[in-house]
């Protein structure tokens, strides 16, 4: 009888079943997986996220900022959902400065790699902002 980590069966399923499913998994790449999402509408943010679900509460981009700041702080490994909260930030109303803000405050619990990196994520997210 031989024994099987239980966690590495369980990645063996998924993974068996995710080919059945016909993905190839060696091509898959989740970048630009976002762009999947749209941008929603800053009163649609602020009824579901901000003021809508408590009206003396936090707003939309504040909520939004605080994400930023949990992403950042988490290493800035969660690349696709950076880039989305930074592009639906823009839509509240969040300035450049303040984006560049709530991410340098994370370096100082994060460091100055996940600081960098989330820096150079949302930076990409601001370019093709200014382009469009």
């Amino acid at each position: 009888m031989t024994e099987q980590n239980p966690f590495e069966a369980m990645i063996k399923m998924g993974q068996d079943w995710a080919k059945s499913m016909n993905v190839d998994m060696d091509a898959f790449t989740p970048k630009g997986f976002e762009n999947l999402w749209p941008t929603m509408p800053a009163e649609t943010m602020e009824m579901f996220f901000g003021k809508g679900i408590n009206p003396d509460g936090l707003d939309a981009k504040t909520r939004l900022m605080l994400t930023l700041a949990g992403l950042t702080v988490l290493g800035a490994q969660a690349e696709a959902q950076i880039r989305l909260t930074v592009r639906h930030l823009v839509e509240a109303g969040a300035t450049k400065q303040e984006i560049a803000e709530v991410i340098a405050q994370m370096g100082m619990f994060a460091g100055v790699p996940a600081m960098t990196k989330a820096m150079e994520l949302a930076t990409d997210v601001l370019d093709k902002d200014e382009s469009a």
